[in-house]
């Protein structure tokens, strides 16, 4: 091989690699940009990481905004729901409850989270 054809090479390989250096810096994956799938891995990762305590401000940070969402005041005290879709249950284009995994806040400080603490707080 010549050494303009190998030169010309060595161009297209650093091109490629500075464009694809400049996607991932410039342009990171946000879960509001991914679609349903992807999103669902997600944000089954991401809760897995919780750990109680940690405010809405950094859920919503680390998990974007969430799919569906309820509060009330109850005895002086802030109570928020924020649902995050975690499983596929219909093929509708519509995420619903079942399909989420809640979180739930008290005074902005993340309290529980799971089907179950939801029932709990439903009853209380």
């Amino acid at each position: 091989m010549n050494s303009k054809a190998i030169r010309l090479i060595l161009i297209g390989v650093a091109s490629y690699a500075i464009l694809a250096f400049s996607l991932i810096a410039f342009y990171p994956d946000k879960p509001e940009n991914m679609d349903w799938q992807d999103r669902e891995e997600y944000n089954k990762v991401q809760i897995s990481k919780l750990e109680l305590g940690i405010t809405r401000a950094e859920v919503m940070a680390l998990l974007g905004t969430p799919d569906i969402t309820e509060a009330k005041m109850q005895d002086s005290r802030e109570i928020q729901v924020m649902f995050y879709r975690t499983q596929h249950v219909r093929a509708d284009g519509m995420t619903t409850q079942d399909e989420c995994t809640p979180l739930l806040f008290e005074n902005e400080a993340l309290i529980a989270w799971g089907d179950g603490a939801y029932q709990t707080y439903l009853s209380s």
